[in-house]
């Protein structure tokens, strides 16, 4: 006589429930374990380091078509001071565009550019520094412009 034998498992539409209730804890649990916003933190002041330096640039190429050495040039309805044929530090925030909801100028700082949700000031910034004084006779000085990204969570 033959026995019969019964089979042992799952059905097809038991494993697409599984994985399917499987995807959605996974789809609302990985975003809680998977936190992009410190890069995105960093993004953002890498792009503010971006600006900075192109602002500058086309600044620098406008003094260097009208002659300015040491002055003032007027850029969009805003007086550029320029210190060596450079915009100088307090003159920065005026050339370039960002949100005040993310980013802020440090306090006594009128060209270092900090995110408003950093937890520290000093290491997510990005800053541009004019050093050169006027008149000097090195006229391709080119100003500092610097980022640190290590603490922008």
């Amino acid at each position: 006589m033959k026995t019969l034998q019964k089979q042992a498992g799952f059905t097809l539409i038991e494993l697409v429930v599984v994985i399917v209730i499987l995807g959605i804890l996974a789809a609302t649990a990985a975003p809680k374990f998977i936190d992009l916003t410190s890069d995105a933190r960093a993004s953002v002041i890498e792009a503010v380091k971006g600006s900075l330096n192109s602002s500058a640039d086309l600044a620098h190429s406008k003094a260097l078509v009208q002659g300015v050495v040491d002055g003032d040039i007027s850029i969009n309805g805003e007086n550029i001071t320029f210190v060596n044929a450079w915009p100088d530090d307090a003159s920065i925030p005026l050339l370039i565009t960002y949100d005040t909801n993310d980013i802020s100028i440090v306090s006594g700082a009128d060209s270092t550019f900090t995110h408003t949700d950093a937890a520290s000031e000093t290491n997510c910034f990005a800053k541009y520094e004019n050093t050169s004084t006027a008149g000097s006779a090195d006229s391709g000085y080119r100003p500092g412009i610097t980022s640190d990204v290590t603490a922008c969570n």
